[in-house]
């Protein structure tokens, strides 16, 4: 249907307004008033993410913030849930890295499956300094109406030098799109899950003469590629399908026997074959560039599919 519509030009356009404003059997569904309520209600679902009408000030969802879980994985492989990208869980992340330090850890997954509900660009940043490079770009935030951009750089030296991989799905929203994709350019990070929000900008909460609100994006997360965050969201390397059900009660049981009971090797043959395939583009030779993993530490760190049994018997 969209792409129907989308084939119809100005005076087509105009001509389907006249026309049903003439013919159509109810007339009251044709006013200009109703013909405004459409033109809102369609833009919100044109612009996924972009635009959206909230009741009034007081009911815009505030996501509950979720705390940082680390763990040390078969001796040598860090695990963080960053859960809310704030202040507190940044803390916790500069203690949980100084101790897989202790560890000897070599290899880290940076989970964000729980990492939503936040644009604080910024505290992602404090994020990011710990993995990428001192004195070089993350992101951009770019706001085209006024022509701006906002480069976030990295100012310290990072905390951890291994190998990195990054869990990913619909619910990595906002800054945690962009930490995503900056680990993915200055690590080498794999990313692996599904893709994310597509919510990485910053939103304009706008009032309405009758007291609601307008809630839109007035600038979008571009990555160091050039390439937007916005609505599309960061892609995964390698896709896979995970109900969000499921996710959430591994995440739940983690807590009381720790995620070492959802690791396994499932996926090696996957993995190889990303990266042995034969770049057919320049994006694809990019990722497989990035891709510098052992075959040992990318099979040993995959958790993305949980075992049923734990699940079912929670034992």
């Amino acid at each position: 249907m969209q792409e129907l519509v989308d084939s119809l030009g100005p005076a087509d356009l105009q001509a389907v307004i006249t026309l049903l404003k003439g013919n159509f059997t109810n007339p009251d569904a044709i006013t200009d008033t109703e013909l405004n309520r459409a033109t809102v209600e369609g833009l919100m679902i044109r612009l996924p993410h972009g635009v959206v009408l909230l009741p009034n000030k007081e009911s815009a969802p505030m996501e509950a913030p979720s705390a940082l879980y680390s763990e040390v994985l078969g001796g040598h492989i860090g695990y963080l849930r960053l859960g809310s990208l704030n202040s507190a869980n940044l803390q916790a992340m500069d203690k949980s890295l100084s101790n897989f330090a202790g560890k000897k850890v070599d290899a880290l997954i940076v989970d964000l499956r729980s990492s939503q509900g936040t644009n604080d660009f910024a505290m992602a940043t404090e994020f990011a300094k710990r993995f990428c490079p001192k004195g070089k770009p993350l992101f951009t935030l770019r706001k085209p109406a006024a022509r701006q951009d906002r480069v976030f750089n990295s100012d310290r030296d990072p905390a951890f030098h291994g190998l990195v991989m990054v869990l990913a799905d619909g619910d990595t929203a906002g800054s945690a799109e962009a930490l995503a994709a900056a680990l993915r350019l200055y690590d080498k990070a794999l990313v692996i899950g599904q893709p994310t929000a597509g919510r990485a900008a910053e939103y304009s909460d706008l009032s309405l003469p009758g007291g609601k609100i307008l809630r839109v994006a007035v600038a979008e997360m571009v990555s160091l590629e050039g390439r937007s965050l916005f609505p599309d969201g960061v892609k995964p390397d390698l896709p896979v399908e995970m109900r969000m059900a499921d996710k959430r009660q591994i995440f739940q049981l983690s807590g009381e026997k720790g995620m070492g009971l959802f690791v396994y090797e499932c996926w090696r043959e996957q993995i190889l074959r990303l990266r042995r395939r034969r770049p057919r583009s320049k994006d694809v030779a990019v990722r497989r560039r990035k891709c510098r993993h052992t075959t040992r530490s990318c099979s040993a760190l995959w958790m993305l599919s949980p075992r049923s049994r734990f699940i079912k018997s929670g034992k």
